[in-house]
């Protein structure tokens, strides 16, 4: 008779997907309230019921094994499952509306999943999701008019709202593109009040490089279309650079650039549950990249 396999302890696997998503164990134990001891004991604990190593030093920090990469991508389904799961057993009846403002390019890649996740674990919940740029929702959400806001930033603290992804921005053309080392930049961008926009220029400012807007679009499916197309360069997230772009940087004179950061705001004073339900739910779902792990 085969032997059992030793059965997944969920807190062991959320310690695990935090390690990842924080990139260490000193920021996975502050976010979980533990210290990194009890971290580290999880963590063994986990590799030896499973009889493999998930981590493996990579220069100075550490890095998945081929089995915590396999693990990584399970345990992540494990815990998504896990939370639906309990949220139609323990929140079966909440309802209600919820307004949630976005910006378009991170609506379009990341939220489409999550919100249907929600939608199906809370099917009397009306969603009213708008896009709009940063400066915009901003507004909007000073006005009472949304009860969660996901906006691009700058990187901060966490004394205003939460944050939830990090995001790398590089410096993206075609292959059809040309122009000479020395000439103005030709930049497609969003029009303004964009955050990428406001990034590009005052990075090659600071630069001293000279630049021109070639092409503007208030969506990111225009923006490339037009970089697609060799009308410019742009500023996107770098796992938005689809096929056929390619990223650019010194060699092309280009400043490099920092991450900015997409973070969830909640209205002040009582949400409706199911506000509340969302925001959470959004947190869990969104917060950290997949990638190497510093120590």
């Amino acid at each position: 008779m085969p032997t059992p396999l030793p059965p997944f302890d969920l807190d062991l696997l959320r310690t695990f997907v935090t390690i990842v998503d924080c990139g260490g164990f000193t920021r996975a134990a502050e976010r979980l309230g533990r210290t990194q001891s009890t971290i580290s004991l999880q963590i063994k604990r986990l590799e030896d019921g499973l009889g493999k190593r998930l981590f493996e030093r990579k220069g100075n920090g550490l890095a998945l094994t081929p089995e915590g990469e396999i693990l990584f991508t399970a345990a992540r389904r494990l815990l998504q499952m896990a939370n639906e799961t309990c949220a139609r057993l323990m929140e079966p009846d909440v309802g209600g509306s919820v307004r949630l403002g976005t910006p378009e390019d991170f609506a379009t890649v990341h939220l489409p999943d999550v919100l249907w996740r929600f939608a199906r674990a809370h099917p009397q919940v009306n969603l009213q999701v708008n896009c709009d740029f940063t400066a915009n929702l901003l507004d909007g959400f000073s006005r009472g008019e949304y009860d969660l806001i996901l906006c691009k930033r700058e990187p901060q603290g966490t004394s205003v709202g939460t944050r939830v992804w990090r995001e790398p921005l590089v410096w993206a053309g075609s292959t059809r593109l040309l122009f000479e080392p020395d000439s103005p930049i030709p930049l497609v961008l969003a029009p303004y009040p964009d955050i990428y926009r406001k990034r590009a220029l005052d990075a090659l400012d600071a630069a001293g490089r000279p630049w021109r807007i070639t092409y503007t679009s208030p969506s990111l499916a225009g923006v490339q279309a037009a970089v697609r197309a060799g009308l410019g360069i742009t500023i996107l997230p770098k796992e938005m650079v689809v096929a056929g772009f390619h990223i650019l940087g010194a060699e092309r004179g280009l400043p490099d650039l920092a991450d900015t950061e997409v973070a969830l705001y909640r209205a002040p004073g009582t949400l409706p549950k199911a506000a509340d339900l969302l925001a959470e739910h959004i947190i869990r779902s969104l917060e950290g990249v997949h990638g190497s792990v510093a120590v």
